[in-house]
């Protein structure tokens, strides 16, 4: 647009690129590979911003409010072993990590002591619940 003190003016001519070049992405690397691999590098890039949501999300990895060295390396490397996991659940379920958690949260067992006794109290599995867990423990 051109704006003067006595006319305001659209530009068509920018509008009309603009438009016929919504919706096209350009990507710009140094690499020299093709460009199938360029592409397949940025879908990649999609899975490691999720994980990263994940981590702040459903992982509750806020800043680390660690002083010394090894508490910061100790607090990264279960937060990193609890992402590993949690994708490896997700690969192998294809159910979100969050939907995981909800559906085994109520899965509890525990032991009992009746008159000097120790009983385990084993825990009801609902099907959906074992469907689930068949998958994770099949391998694949």
């Amino acid at each position: 647009m051109s704006v003067t003190p006595k006319s305001k003016q659209l530009n068509q001519k920018l509008i009309d690129k603009a438009r016929s070049l919504a919706g096209i992405k350009g990507y710009v690397t140094n690499l020299d590979i093709p460009d199938e691999e360029v592409i397949a590098y940025y879908h990649q890039l999609f899975q490691i911003e999720a994980t990263f949501r994940m981590a702040k999300s459903d992982l509750r990895a806020r800043p680390i409010y660690h002083h010394n060295r090894d508490a910061i390396e100790v607090h990264l490397t279960i937060v990193l072993a609890a992402l590993a996991i949690s994708r490896n659940i997700e690969y192998q379920t294809g159910i979100s990590i969050k939907q995981f958690v909800k559906l085994m949260r109520p899965i509890r067992s525990g032991i009992v002591t009746f008159n000097g006794k120790e009983f385990l109290a084993e825990p009801e599995v609902p099907e959906e619940a074992k469907s689930v867990l068949n998958k994770l423990f099949s391998g694949h």
